[in-house]
């Protein structure tokens, strides 16, 4: 197959050892090839204006960006971009992000490179591709309660090892109020404490330490 009718592929990963990976799979397959590389967000803008991929492959942590930033700013020059994100992330709010800022496929790291390559088929056809285990993961969290953006402020004090009176000078509100919102904070996210609290928060990709 001519490299006319190859599904041009970006490959945007700050790992020099998984862009080998995903190369060998892409360029081992009849219909595909991998055009162009990235190891950070400002490398992959640039190469995308230069290569327009017919999908581009995206890590959600980058050294210098976070990638739905990247996914933002390339679909604002480039709305018919084809983005899929490829990740180890499999928190429900990043994968929520990353679909609603435009992202056609979430593809874990774990996946099989069978899946990985049906994926890219799948985005350049215009159709967008979340695996079953993605799918399960929003699915769990889909009538959750979202934190509000003061109980993200105390959460990511506490975090930080603050007390309730710290968070409270911190923010300018009561002790009393700061326990409140710890309170709802563990209720939304069904946990027994604080320590429990920053964990699910991070597993979720609500919150990164």
């Amino acid at each position: 197959m001519t490299d006319q009718i190859r599904i041009r592929v970006l490959s945007v990963d700050d790992h020099p050892l998984l862009r080998e990976g995903i190369s060998k799979i892409i360029n081992d397959q009849p219909d595909m090839a991998v055009v162009a590389q990235a190891a950070s967000g400002g490398e992959a803008i640039e190469v995308f204006r230069q290569h327009r991929p017919d999908v581009t492959l995206l890590d959600l942590r980058l050294p210098d960006m976070n990638g739905i930033d990247v996914l933002i700013t390339i679909r604002a020059e480039f709305s018919d971009a084809r983005i899929v994100m490829l990740t180890t992330a499999e928190g429900d709010v990043e994968i929520q992000r990353a679909l609603q800022a435009g992202a056609m496929g979430y593809i874990l790291k774990s996946t099989s490179p069978r899946e990985l390559t049906a994926g890219i088929r799948t985005v350049h056809l215009g159709k967008k591709f979340v695996p079953a285990e993605v799918a399960a993961q929003l699915a769990d969290h889909m009538s959750d309660e979202d934190l509000t953006t003061r109980e993200l402020e105390v959460l990511s004090h506490v975090a930080g090892g603050n007390r309730n009176r710290d968070i409270g000078a911190l923010l300018f509100i009561s002790e009393e109020t700061v326990k409140v919102h710890i309170k709802h904070i563990m209720e939304k996210l069904g946990a027994s404490d604080r320590t429990q609290a920053i964990a699910i928060a991070v597993r979720r990709g609500i919150m990164r330490l």
